[in-house]
């Protein structure tokens, strides 16, 4: 690494993961760059990095045009690289096989070529994704629990986890592959559940609207932080040696357990409130989706520090306090 302030790359800066590790980095003294598909139009920074605009640096990088993201690593040379761009939300893989392949394991490996010939120093954290592990697994999921992804997202991210490792085993590179299961902030899209419920909880506590219609609610996730995931990212890529490492509460929680929180921080009966609707069931993993992270907290020192009712009292204040603003 050159004199100065360690230079970082943020892959999808502009995310809700992106945008807590671009702070946390700017916090810390970095030089922080990130990658956007487009620069804003009449400049500035997306909403996401209202906090640090005056102090990252964007960079224009389509993932599905080949060697765009090659030639930022190739100009930058930075010290640290963490790559979290990539179609998030797990249904829409289902509409784009190739888009999917191509955005999420077709950028990973072109990152990883680029490390190899301009960047080999560099301690480079890629995000994979609980959808490795498909819906049939055992619960709870580890690093080396048998993977058997069941959606073309989970495909391309197992893809993008294996290309690491080999890297790893080959070339001696610092290649971590984090393993996140569900994370929220108020910063997460409305479409996913946390965010959704939060949202509807501050508009009906604010007479905005009455009813909120969901699908199975004895469904189970392990939700976390993303607060805590992305010191955990940032955890890794410090580390003496490279490895995987699952980023999870450890706990899972039902949907029901959700709506109790969510509503109960605003002194309201979910059951005045909540309707399902059975169109809206998905089919039960037959294993609930819940991480291991003992490892994480072993090598590293990671915990997942934000209980479940402090975050998601947290989201609805936040929703609530938008809405007021």
């Amino acid at each position: 690494m050159a004199d100065g302030p360690p230079r970082a790359l943020i892959t999808g800066i502009a995310g809700q993961d992106g945008s807590y590790l671009a702070e946390l980095l700017c916090a810390e003294g970095a030089e922080v760059h990130g990658v956007l598909r487009a620069l804003p139009a009449g400049g500035g920074a997306p909403a996401n990095l209202a906090a640090v605009e005056d102090r990252v640096h964007l960079h224009a990088g389509d993932l599905l045009v080949p060697g765009a993201l090659s030639e930022i690593v190739a100009a930058l040379a930075p010290d640290e690289i963490y790559h979290l761009a990539a179609p998030a939300f797990v249904p829409d893989s289902w509409t784009a096989f190739a888009d999917t392949m191509r955005a999420v394991a077709g950028a990973s490996g072109e990152l990883i070529d680029a490390v190899r010939v301009h960047a080999p120093a560099a301690r480079v954290v890629l995000a994979a994704s609980r959808e490795i592990f498909g819906a049939r697994a055992p619960s709870p999921q580890r690093e080396d629990t048998p993977c058997r992804p069941s959606t073309p997202y989970g495909a391309a991210k197992l893809a993008g986890h294996q290309l690491a490792g080999i890297a790893r085993e080959r070339d001696g590179l610092h290649l971590s592959s984090a393993i996140l299961f569900n994370h929220e902030s108020p910063r997460r899209p409305p479409r996913y559940v946390v965010r959704k419920v939060t949202l509807a909880v501050a508009e009906i506590s604010l007479g905005r609207r009455e009813r909120l219609t969901l699908g199975d609610t004895s469904a189970v996730r392990d939700w976390c932080s993303a607060l805590d995931v992305v010191r955990g990212l940032r955890l890794m890529a410090a580390a003496p040696a490279p490895g995987d490492y699952v980023l999870a509460s450890g706990v899972g929680h039902t949907v029901a357990e959700l709506l109790d929180v969510a509503f109960g921080s605003a002194g309201l009966d979910p059951a005045r409130h909540v309707d399902v609707d059975p169109a809206l069931v998905r089919p039960r993993e037959s294993g609930d989706p819940v991480g291991d992270p003992s490892r994480a907290r072993e090598r590293l020192g990671w915990t997942a520090a934000t209980s479940f009712e402090e975050l998601v009292a947290a989201m609805v204040a936040a929703d609530r306090a938008r809405l007021h603003g």
